[in-house]
């Protein structure tokens, strides 16, 4: 089995637990013009660059890749990528300036958009939205912390960058932790419409019913802070989303906790963050083929490093591996 195939294959116990992804050691400072300091589980610590003026982690165009792509996308010299507008910080959000889009995720666009000698333009719509402009061939791809599913892979393709993690985050001191269905059974948790989350904690919900548990009461918001809001509020006890996202948030505010973490596929299986395109419309090997690329000469983990990520990253770019069961067990 090979390395990245032994990672993906986790249990139940290697994915739960109180371990985060990414370790956040203090809010921004003002005096240092918009930055955030961070931590990864290796215990180095970085400032993280929350301002307009990004200088992202850039790379040279390979032709031979370039050559893969789609005639009409090479002839229009743009790559069009999509991403949600929900504000969700270290993944995807907006900048100091309130309208420049930054994250790991739109590096990695760029970083993948450089390789193919494209120039990248990034798209914020609802998270909806993403899969209704790639449909229609509006989008070539989303970036934008996209978990591979079996469900959609029978509308798209796939091309994975990043492990994903989902985090409950919890009001600080509020004493829960999660380690499985039995710790929400008749909590009031919220999550995000539409998302493998979503999915998740249903079918959480309808394992505690058939053990004879009460199910989750599932409250939907239309964004984060009114999530937190919520959470603070106690109108809610748990939420759960993408766990750096939820790191991030307990670290930078003092006032929530990451209580449990899961994978996003499921108990037996890895989840997978990857680039998402529509099915068959060809560009899916030249987006794998440029994240290998920069999986191999080192910018990748530069720009998962300067994010605090360092944990969430991949060996290797693999095209719609196997993904979020539509039935999870």
């Amino acid at each position: 089995m090979s390395t990245s195939l032994a990672r993906r294959r986790r249990t139940t116990a290697a994915v739960l637990g109180l371990a985060s992804a990414l370790v956040l050691a203090a809010c921004s400072n003002p005096s240092e013009g918009g930055t955030t300091e961070v931590a990864d589980s290796s215990g180095g610590k970085t400032k993280i660059n929350i301002s307009a003026d990004q200088n992202r982690v850039t790379t040279d165009k390979v032709d031979s890749i370039a050559a893969e792509v789609p005639e009409k996308i090479r002839k229009r010299g743009t790559l069009e990528l999509v991403a949600s507008s929900g504000s969700a910080a270290p993944l995807t959000f907006v900048a100091t300036d309130n309208k420049t889009v930054i994250g790991v995720e739109p590096d990695i666009a760029y970083l993948v958009a450089d390789v193919l000698g494209l120039k990248p333009h990034i798209n914020t719509v609802s998270w909806e939205n993403i899969f209704v402009g790639l449909d229609s061939a509006k989008y070539d791809a989303g970036f934008s912390n996209i978990t591979v599913t079996e469900e959609r892979k029978e509308k798209y393709d796939f091309a994975t960058y990043r492990e994903d993690n989902l985090g409950f985050g919890a009001k600080k001191g509020s004493g829960l932790k999660v380690t499985g269905p039995a710790d929400v059974a008749g909590k009031t948790v919220a999550v995000s419409s539409g998302t493998n989350q979503e999915k998740l904690l249903i079918e959480w919900s309808k394992e505690n019913e058939k053990a004879g548990r009460k199910p989750v009461n599932i409250k939907y918001y239309q964004n984060d802070s009114d999530t937190y809001l919520a959470l603070q509020s106690g109108r809610i006890d748990l939420y759960l989303g993408p766990n750096p996202t939820a790191a991030y948030h307990a670290a930078t505010t003092g006032k929530t906790e990451v209580v449990g973490t899961y994978s996003g596929a499921g108990a037996t299986l890895q989840g997978l963050i990857a680039a998402t395109t529509k099915k068959d419309s060809g560009l899916v090997k030249p987006l794998a083929d440029a994240l290998n690329h920069v999986i191999e000469n080192g910018t990748y983990a530069k720009v998962l490093g300067r994010w605090g990520l360092s944990d969430e990253a991949v060996t290797k770019s693999e095209i719609n591996p196997p993904g979020l069961p539509k039935t999870n067990q």
